[in-house]
Parts: C-alpha cells; sequence; structure tokens
C-alpha cells in the first residue's frame, strides 16, 4: 500500500505542476511514508515549502493530554514557520494564508466525527475556498474501517468536534471526506485528492489497515489500531465521570471507575444485549490512573480487544457496546453522576457527553427507564442506513 504522499512524490507530472509555487503542508508526527520518513522532509527534497500547519496535539505530536494548546514556531530545520490550528486560532487567519499558494493536508485520521483532524480539513478548506488557494488531500486508510456506527450530529451542534452531520463511525478517509464536505457545505474550490494505491479497506485482517504499515500515533493517545477501532465507542467516555484510561499505557482501550463493580457491568451486559457481543471480547481488568479522572485510585473496567482471532470487523459495534454500558451502570446506580459538567471543546452551554455524541439522543435513551437495546437499534439504524446510502458517491475505494 502507498500512501498519498508517496505516490505524489513518485509523480513527475504532479511533482512538477507544484514548481515554482509556495506550498503549505498540514501535518503531524504520523505524517510519514513507509519508511517512517517524514512528510515535511520529503517534500522539502522535491518543491519549495513555504510553511507549515500543525492541528490539535501540534506537528510534533507532544501535547499529552487532551484540549491543550500548541503555540507557533519555527522549525528549527527548515527555518520555515510552523501555525498552530490548536492555539490562538482554529482555522488559519488571513495572515497564515497569505504564506502558500497551494496546500498540501497529510493528516492520519482515525474515522471518527469527533476526530478533531477532520474539523481542520473542514476549516483549512473553507478558508482555501474564501481566498482562491489549491488544496490537495495526500490520502491515507480509515484504521477503523468501512463499518458505520452511531447518529448523525443534529443540524446546530456543529463544533470542534462535529464538521457534519456525519455518524460517529463514518467509514470514509480523509479524502474521501473532503470530496463530501465539499459537495455538503457548496464550497468553490479547487480541490485535488491524491489517491492511495493498493488501498484495500474490506480485506482482513487489517481491513485497510496493511500490516506493513507501521503505525505512528496520530495523537498522544492513539496508540494502536485497536484503539481506533475500540475509539468511536470509548470516546464517549469523555464525556462521563468515567475514566476512558487516560494516564494509563491503553487509553480509549480501557474504560471503568473506580467505585463501580465491572463484573456485575459486564454480566449484565451480556445478557442485556449479546448480540452487541460478537466479534469482540471484552476483557475484566483494573487500572490506575497516573493523571486524569481517578487518577490514583484502582479502577476496575475492561478492555476491547480486535486483537484476537474471532474479531468480526463488520459485527463489532463500540458505540452500542459503550452506550450498553452506561445504560447498566445506570440501572444498578440510579443516582450515580454519570455526566461530567465542562466545557467540552470550548462548548459552555451544552452537556459535553451530548457534544460527543452530536445530539441528546444517547443520553435520552440511557435515562430512559423503558427503552431497550432494541430500540437504540431501530434508532441507530435509520441514521445509519442513511449514510450508507449518502457516502456512496464519495468512495474513492470500491
Amino acid at each position: 500500500m502507498k500512501m498519498g504522499v508517496e505516490v505524489l512524490l513518485s509523480d513527475a507530472k504532479m511533482l512538477k505542476s507544484l514548481k515554482g509555487k509556495r506550498v503549505g503542508l498540514v501535518c503531524h508526527p504520523a505524517s510519514v511514508n513507509e519508511n517512517l520518513e517524514h512528510s515535511l522532509d520529503l517534500l522539502s527534497k522535491k518543491i519549495k515549502l513555504s510553511c507549515a500547519f500543525g492541528p490539535q496535539h501540534g506537528v510534533r505530536g507532544d501535547k499529552q493530554d487532551n484540549m491543550i494548546e500548541s503555540p507557533d514556531f519555527v522549525d528549527p530545520v527548515h527555518k520555515i514557520p510552523i501555525f498552530s490550528l490548536y492555539g490562538e486560532v482554529r482555522r488559519p487567519t488571513p495572515e497564515m494564508m497569505s504564506h502558500f499558494d497551494v496546500l498540501l493536508f497529510d493528516l492520519q485520521d482515525l474515522g471518527c466525527r469527533i476526530y478533531t483532524f477532520i474539523t481542520t480539513l473542514l476549516y483549512v478548506m473553507e478558508e482555501c475556498g474564501k481566498l482562491g488557494k489549491t488544496i490537495i488531500i495526500l490520502d491515507r486508510p480509515n484504521p477503523a474501517g468501512r463499518p458505520i456506527e452511531g447518529f448523525k450530529m443534529l443540524p446546530g451542534w456543529e463544533s470542534f468536534v462535529g464538521a457534519a452531520p456525519i455518524p460517529m463511525r463514518h467509514g470514509l478517509t480523509v479524502g474521501e471526506l473532503a470530496l463530501y464536505f465539499a459537495d455538503f457545505y457548496k464550497m468553490d474550490l479547487d480541490l485535488h485528492v491524491v489517491k492511495m494505491k493498493g488501498y484495500a479497506p474490506n480485506k482482513a485482517p487489517g481491513f485497510g489497515w496493511d500490516s506493513k504499515c507501521p503505525w505512528v500515533n496520530p495523537s498522544p493517545n492513539a496508540a494502536n489500531l485497536n484503539m481506533a477501532r475500540a475509539y468511536p465507542g470509548t470516546v464517549l467516555i469523555e464525556g462521563t465521570t468515567l475514566s476512558e484510561g487516560r494516564g494509563t499505557t491503553r487509553a480509549l482501550e480501557v474504560i471503568g471507575a473506580s467505585d463501580v463493580d465491572f463484573s456485575e457491568v459486564l454480566t449484565r451486559m451480556k445478557k442485556k444485549a449479546p448480540q452487541w457481543h460478537k466479534g469482540v471480547i471484552l476483557r475484566e481488568c483494573y487500572f490506575e490512573p497516573t493523571f486524569h479522572k481517578h487518577v490514583g485510585k484502582l479502577c476496575h473496567g475492561f478492555q476491547f480487544h480486535t486483537d484476537v482471532t474471532s474479531y468480526n470487523h463488520e459485527a463489532f459495534k463500540p458505540f452500542r457496546l459503550t452506550a450498553l454500558m452506561l445504560k447498566v451502570i445506570r440501572e444498578m446506580h440510579p443516582q450515580y453522576p454519570i455526566y461530567r459538567d465542562f466545557a467540552y471543546e470550548y462548548v459552555k452551554d451544552r452537556l459535553a457527553f451530548d457534544v460527543i455524541n452530536g445530539g441528546p439522543a444517547l443520553k435520552n435513551w440511557i435515562e430512559d427507564k423503558k427503552a431497550t437495546p432494541k430500540d437504540l437499534d431501530q434508532a441507530l439504524a435509520k441514521d445509519e442506513k442513511s449514510w450508507a446510502k449518502e457516502r456512496k458517491k464519495y468512495l474513492l475505494y470500491k
């Protein structure tokens, strides 16, 4: 499999079209080729890079915790300005935009709506459209694959974790998302996508993530393929008082709490919705976060395992399983303070859990004593089927 940046670098015609132009690059630590050489270094040998932009966690990926801003700086090797799109601003300013004619976008996504890199994609596309700048997407795999799961974000719930009305697990690559954004928001934009070669999103065992492809954390807590697969479910826990494993070596793969019996939780989950447990193993475990929620406390919980022979890519339902866990906890502990009250990605007027979900539907299901897994299945299926039909025309890899 060849990443978009590798395809670009091997295409003399495309490189020639960039000659004499000032080229900007949106990148982060996972912007590498198969030999782990960074796009910033590779491209600098072939074309004139005039600036670069870093998303949340920075170009270097050094910001460990969530919602920590990064400053601008000058690259010590290439001597070009590095602008932060997660610092004083979230979208490039006119002054930043004046540094380039063409923008290359080379970020590794996780395939989840709330992952902020795709909102950064939308914002830079919008600004390029306003100023008549060309943007070229150097496509990369979606490690979560093609499956769709979750509610579509409701209109009016747009935020930095909600770029468009798509489900939590959308099943598109960055390049495909760019095509969708341009169409959905009716952009007047000079947009190009450099497709990958050899990308096979339906092929086992990686389902689009080639086993020979090295993993570099796109963000500090995105440690491996297992995390990427579980993330469309485990990320919901960021809006709760439970731990999503931050402060451990398995963040967003393990979830739990210091004051809940997860042995009982798992037993009830399997009894309540055994159909959602197909194709994955939830292993009961213990962990003690060194920072963040439940710091220094022994937590009881479980870990998602998609690294087992029984893993079934199409059957795995991380969103439903995480929702089911919260439903069971509410039934076990009617007064448990599930929802964390704080400003999530600077949204202050709505519950963080609802901001993450893209609307109040999931919380309403959790809190409704009469609501069943079948009810959630039916509600989700409506949005999932609608998106499956809608996204067809943007698929670049059949």
